[in-house]
């Protein structure tokens, strides 16, 4: 049975806004850091076994969610402070180290629990009808909180000191240098940012499917196509580039094939590698 246009555009628009979510932490690492962090969909699952855990020991979900987060950004840190950092001046040691930090997360998880689905419950039960399409309240409180979240770190990063001088040092290391910041601070605060991001995406995608070892994989790989083409390093990009390739992930899962999933992110990606490397928006932090 075909799935309506409608169906197709409601996924797009939910899952574009999680996507850029996972996608705004991993452009933050690189915009400031210069690290591709292929450990980032590990810190996603982390961010998933953490609710898994605690919604097993009687918590409710939500309340599994600042935790989660919490969880994933002291993960993230310790990856930074005790492997990454030490070779930060080293891109392929660091796609290395990230890489078989990531793979490490994935078999600790297998050891733990195997390879079988887990389930985490929605936020909320329940659902509605929007134009005809049966839309579950869990995916529209998501939707609404990955908004808000994107928001305020707009705001964070373009209204206040703080956000101000992690742009500094995105922009220039030796020129925030000179005007007082503490690069190694903004480092570290900007692990914590993203690495708490995907926790807390990692949460919301645990609502919608089951938790594996593996999940962090597909998110990775969306993540890397999304900010390729919105620009690594720019906010905005991401979050345009996530609804872009939400957009195309969709049209390949529900009229070519399920199989494909995350296939059409690949593809950009090479497309976009080979005639704009530079993105939609450059590599620039963030734009006014």
């Amino acid at each position: 049975m075909a799935v309506s246009p409608v169906t197709v555009g409601v996924n797009v628009l939910l899952l574009g806004a999680l996507y850029a979510v996972v996608a705004i932490g991993f452009t933050l690492i690189f915009g400031v850091g210069g690290i591709l962090n292929l450990a980032h969909g590990a810190l996603l699952t982390v961010g998933a076994y953490t609710a898994y855990y605690l919604v097993n020991a009687g918590i409710p979900v939500w309340v599994t969610v600042p935790i989660a987060g919490i969880v994933a950004a002291t993960t993230g840190v310790v990856l930074y402070k005790g492997m990454l950092k030490k070779v930060a001046d080293n891109p392929v040691s660091v796609l290395i180290l990230s890489l078989v930090a990531g793979l490490i997360v994935e078999q600790v998880f297998l050891v733990l629990e195997g390879a079988q689905p887990l389930v985490v419950p929605g936020i909320v039960d329940g659902g509605v009808a929007v134009l005809g399409t049966d839309i579950e309240l869990n995916r529209l409180i998501v939707f609404a909180i990955s908004w808000l979240v994107i928001g305020a770190l707009f705001l964070f990063v373009n209204e206040t000191k703080t956000g101000q001088a992690i742009l500094a040092t995105s922009m220039s290391r030796k020129g925030a240098a000179l005007v007082g910041i503490d690069a190694d601070r903004v480092f570290t605060l900007t692990w914590v940012v993203a690495a708490g991001l995907a926790g807390i995406a990692g949460v919301f995608l645990a609502t919608f499917q089951t938790v594996t070892p593996l999940m962090g994989r597909t998110p990775l790989l969306l993540s890397f196509s999304i900010v390729v083409l919105g620009g690594l390093g720019s906010i905005r990009g991401s979050v345009i580039g996530a609804y872009l390739i939400s957009f195309l992930d969709q049209i390949t899962v529900q009229y070519v094939s399920t199989r494909l999933a995350g296939v059409s992110g690949l593809v950009v990606l090479v497309i976009v590698l080979l005639v704009r490397p530079e993105g939609l928006f450059g590599r620039e932090l963030t734009e006014g």
